[in-house]
């Protein structure tokens, strides 16, 4: 088991703990998670079809299945896991975004069960879906960050991350003209804690795990954020157990 220390840095869990008042608003510093997030559905939707064989024109594709959503902030992405049938918990290093996520989820009538600390150091058993989304990056061992979430990983299970890439297209623009002109919060992103695809497989592979898909999240203006060929500023993947 890897010490509880290793992984949360203190001062990025601050940082995002500060805008919990308004991860829920899609105009407030989280706006630009709320424009990836039905992108990021999109792929996390296709790899559970995939990965169990189920019918996309299904509602509930979860159902019967647990997942856990590990630096879930406020709650984005659990909510719609819930809503697609899981039995849903969520984890967050800031304490603040794990209360915002909870009266959230209570105001919209969903049974989440939210929980602040390091994964690794939490009594919460293993799910069949693993997701994180955009944390690898905060991360202070992302190796042990990786090994933590594959031991979670239920036998048979499906885990699903998504990080920005480190090129130079994403220093100038998620990282330089993004908190520049507001569309993130100065400070969000470092950019040498950004992982590339083959770093990113290799973490993976040290875990036992394997990808099984992979996608860029680009931007152009005919589309907005979407699913594409095109890694260099953001890439999401699925893995399962080799």
């Amino acid at each position: 088991m890897t010490d509880s220390s290793v992984t949360i840095r203190p001062e990025e869990a601050a940082h995002f703990g500060q805008l919990a008042r308004e991860w829920w608003d899609p105009k407030g510093s989280s706006a630009m998670l709320h424009r990836l997030n039905p992108v990021r559905l999109a792929f996390v939707r296709e790899a559970i079809d995939r990965h169990w064989g189920g019918d996309p024109a299904a509602v509930r594709p979860l159902a019967g299945k647990s997942a856990l959503d590990v630096g879930c902030g406020a709650g984005l992405l659990c909510e719609p896991l819930a809503r697609l049938g899981a039995a849903v918990t969520g984890v967050d290093a800031a304490p603040e975004n794990v209360q915002a996520a909870a009266a959230h989820a209570e105001g919209a009538g969903l049974d989440i069960r939210y929980m602040a600390g390091e994964v690794v150091s939490l009594d919460i058993g293993r799910f069949d879906l693993v997701t994180s989304m955009e944390v690898i990056e905060h991360v202070a061992d992302k190796a042990a960050f990786v090994a933590a979430l594959a031991d979670r990983l239920a036998p048979g299970g499906l885990m699903v991350l998504s990080t920005p890439n480190r090129t130079a297209a994403s220093r100038l623009l998620l990282v330089g003209a993004a908190e520049a002109v507001g569309i993130v919060p100065r400070g969000t992103h470092h950019w040498d804690d950004f992982i590339i695809p083959d770093e990113l497989g290799e973490l993976l592979a040290g875990a036992g795990l394997s990808v099984s898909a992979r996608k860029g999240i680009a931007f152009s203006l005919s589309k907005g954020l979407h699913l594409s060929d095109d890694e260099s500023l953001n890439y999401i993947l699925s893995a399962r157990r080799t």
